[in-house]
């Protein structure tokens, strides 16, 4: 993929996410006041809730993840608090570790590896996104899990992704993401861990 093909493909999430979340926010404030004067109460109001309540958070991912990417720093809370809130319905658990705010085109590349990561966990686990002296690491750890080799090859070595589907499209933007911020995806693989570091 060309450096304008990513730029295009950042520029197409954030618009569509741009334009999903307002929706999904008024549907919340609409449910909040729904629930301030007790018109609607019971199983069915909690399921509603719960279900828009993911969705706003994974469309906030996604705008990150998939949006166009720029150096505007994202804080701590922000980010560890959008994991925390899609951590709360997720097979896979993600954690946060950096302290200091990160430029969001960092934080881009650590949510796209942690997408490559849950590919690798369908029975659930844990993934732990770290920084130090400039350096990521993102370490994905569950009892079992279910590695592409072709497509966790891709990562280092994009040259070797062959056909992928909607569900896989992250294995194709990490690496050309990494590469227009300078950056190259190493890859380790055992029976319980991944690590991906760039």
């Amino acid at each position: 993929m060309t450096r304008s093909g990513v730029n295009l493909a950042g520029l197409i999430g954030s618009r569509i996410c741009h334009d999903l979340i307002s929706p999904i926010g008024a549907i919340t404030n609409g449910l909040e006041l729904l629930e301030i004067t007790g018109t609607v109460q019971g199983p069915e109001m909690e399921l509603i809730s719960d279900s828009v309540g993911s969705a706003g958070a994974r469309i906030r991912f996604f705008r990150i993840a998939y949006g166009a990417p720029s150096d505007q720093p994202m804080g701590r809370t922000e980010v560890s608090g959008l994991l925390d809130d899609l951590n709360q319905n997720a097979r896979v658990k993600a954690w946060w570790q950096p302290v200091d705010p990160v430029p969001r085109t960092e934080t881009r590349l650590a949510l796209l590896a942690l997408q490559c990561c849950e590919t690798a966990m369908p029975l659930g686990g844990n993934v732990t996104l770290s920084e130090a002296a400039g350096r990521w690491t993102i370490t994905g750890t569950a009892d079992k899990l279910s590695v592409d080799p072709a497509l966790w090859e891709a990562l280092s070595n994009p040259a070797a992704l062959g056909q992928i589907t909607p569900a896989q499209v992250q294995f194709a933007l990490l690496p050309a993401a990494a590469a227009d911020a300078g950056r190259r995806i190493t890859v380790e693989t055992s029976e319980t861990r991944v690590i991906l570091q760039f």
